[in-house]
C-alpha cells in the first residue's frame, strides 16, 4: 500500500531578485503574466529534495534518482508545501503553493551499478566561452558542447546556500556535505555562462547523484545540447550533462530543460 509522508512545509523565499534573469523581478515577471517574481526553479527542486534525503540520507546523495516538473510558480515568502508518497520504493511528489499545484516528481534509490555506468570519457570538456554574445538559436546548437566557470560553496557561502532554501537536515553541515541542489545551479549555470539571457525560465529537470558533493568541491558541468526548439511560441533548449568536482569525480547525471526565449520575448 502506498505510505503518505509527512509533509514538508517551506517559506520560499526568491534568492535571484538581483539576477541577470529578470523573470526574478516582480515588474519583469508580471510583464510576463505572473503575479510576482518567481522563486527559481532549482531552488523549488532543492526543497523537493529535502523528502528523498530525509528517507535515504546518504544512499540517495550517491545514488539517488531525482526528476521534477515545474507547472506553475511559486513566489517569495509564500508557503510551499511538499507532498510526497512512497510504493515500491518509488517517492511521487508535489509541491503546493497557494493551493496550486506548482511542480510534481520522482524519486528513487539507483542499485550501484546503475548509478555507476556513466563515464567521465564520454563527456568533453570545454570551457565557457570568453565573450557572451545576446543569445540566440545558435547558441545552442544541437550537439554543441558547453562548459562552466568553476564554482565553490565552502565555509560561509555554504551555510548561506542552506539557510537560503531553508534547508535543516543536519547531514550537510554535520558532515561536511554539498546539497544536490547546488548541482542544479551549476546545470542553470551552463545556460548563464555561455550567453546573454534575457528573463528565461527553468522547466524541468531529470539527475541522477553519483557521488555526495563535499562544501568546498570546485564544481563544473560539461554539457551537450541534445534539443534546441520552438513550441507555442517558446523557445527550448534540452540539456545533457555531467557535473564534476575536481576535474576528476562524477557527481551528478543531468538532463536540464529551459525556455530561453519566452514567448513575448522571442516575438520582439
Amino acid at each position: 500500500m502506498p505510505n503518505r509522508l509527512e509533509t514538508y512545509r517551506v517559506e520560499a523565499y526568491n534568492t535571484a531578485k538581483q539576477s541577470e534573469n529578470k523573470m526574478h523581478d516582480d515588474n519583469v515577471a508580471r510583464r510576463f503574466g505572473f503575479s510576482g517574481g518567481l522563486v527559481p526553479g532549482v531552488d523549488v527542486f532543492a526543497y523537493m529534495m529535502h523528502v528523498p534525503v530525509a528517507r535515504w540520507g546518504r544512499d540517495f546523495l550517491s545514488r539517488g534518482l531525482i526528476e521534477a516538473r515545474f507547472i506553475k510558480p511559486v513566489y517569495d515568502g509564500e508557503t510551499a508545501d511538499v507532498d510526497a508518497t512512497e510504493h515500491n520504493g518509488l517517492l511521487t511528489i508535489e509541491v503546493f503553493s497557494r493551493t496550486e499545484l506548482c511542480a510534481t516528481g520522482t524519486a528513487a534509490l539507483q542499485a550501484t551499478a546503475t548509478a555507476a555506468a556513466v563515464s567521465l570519457s564520454d563527456y568533453v570538456e570545454v570551457p565557457a566561452v570568453a565573450e557572451r554574445k545576446p543569445v540566440s538559436p545558435a547558441t545552442f546548437e544541437t550537439g554543441k558542447w558547453l562548459g562552466t566557470t568553476p564554482r565553490r560553496w565552502a565555509g560561509q557561502d555554504a551555510a548561506d546556500y542552506l539557510a537560503d532554501i531553508r534547508e535543516t537536515d543536519p547531514i550537510f553541515a554535520g558532515e561536511g556535505l554539498g546539497h544536490p541542489g547546488l548541482i542544479q545551479r551549476v546545470m542553470n549555470r551552463v545556460l548563464v555562462d555561455n550567453t546573454m539571457l534575457g528573463p528565461w525560465i527553468h522547466v524541468g529537470s531529470r539527475m541522477q547523484l553519483l557521488s555526495a558533493a563535499r562544501a568546498g568541491d570546485e564544481i563544473t558541468a560539461r554539457a551537450k545540447v541534445t534539443a534546441n526548439y520552438e513550441k507555442k511560441g517558446h523557445r527550448f533548449v534540452e540539456l545533457d550533462a555531467l557535473v564534476v568536482a575536481n576535474g576528476t569525480t562524477p557527481l551528478a547525471h543531468c538532463q536540464h530543460i529551459a525556455i530561453y526565449q519566452p514567448r513575448e520575448q522571442a516575438a520582439a
